[in-house]
């Protein structure tokens, strides 16, 4: 169980210099990882998306850019964060949390979770909350960090997540704890078959994982019988 009053807070702090703090962090990579996301995404021809802890509106401005005949709508349970994406000019917004969604059942044919799913309290609770308002021949996709299996990139990139990448975030948003705290939740993360079985255990007919940047990020795409 992650806890989601720590999470709250600390999205708080963090939203007004989140989007600069990611950019920096993954060297602008995280954007061509939302483009791909997205290009899949549109690829399904979905008319209702629900991008769910859309936090300052990334993913959801980029889906609408590739899918401009979809509705989109974003949720997050952060409320400071969801502001940041009003500043950006995203406005289809709705607080809501993810392990209690206020929709009805089969009401979106793509759910999108960008960065979210692992500060969800229970990921098996999550997942199953996702699967509900999903349409039959909906899909699921999940876009995290994940840790490389290359022997030389795993190590160096541990030795990035736990000592580099605070510091530097510490220092562009004045909250080295929250990320301490979101750093280290990447490594408790599951990853690759790990997580294609827990998606399993939700529902989900199937998944398809699409490794990103040597397996830094990870893409999965399970979809709804």
């Amino acid at each position: 169980m992650q806890d989601a009053g720590f999470v709250r807070k600390a999205f708080a702090g963090i939203a007004s210099r989140y989007v600069l703090a990611n950019h920096v962090l993954s060297l602008g990579i995280d954007v061509l990882w939302r483009r791909k996301t997205a290009r899949l995404v549109a690829e399904m021809r979905p008319q209702m998306i629900l991008d769910l802890a859309t936090g300052s509106g990334d993913l959801a401005q980029t889906l609408r850019t590739a899918c401009p005949k979809a509705k989109i709508l974003g949720a997050d349970f952060s409320v400071p964060m969801m502001r940041e994406a009003q500043c950006r000019s995203f406005h289809a917004l709705v607080a809501a949390d993810g392990m209690s969604l206020p929709f009805k059942e089969a009401s979106y044919d793509v759910l999108t979770v960008a960065f979210g799913l692992r500060n969800m309290a229970s990921w098996p609770e999550a997942l199953t909350e996702m699967r509900r308002v999903l349409k039959s021949g909906g899909h699921l996709v999940v876009l995290d960090f994940s840790i490389p299996t290359l022997p030389l990139l795993r190590p160096a990139y541990l030795f990035y997540l736990k000592n580099v990448m605070p510091r530097i975030a510490g220092w562009i948003t004045g909250q080295r704890a929250a990320y301490e705290y979101l750093c280290s939740s990447v490594e408790r993360f599951p990853s690759g078959a790990d997580m294609e079985q827990l998606i399993l255990s939700c529902g989900f007919a199937s998944v398809k994982i699409h490794r990103l940047s040597f397996g830094i990020a990870s893409l999965y795409i399970a979809e709804v019988a």
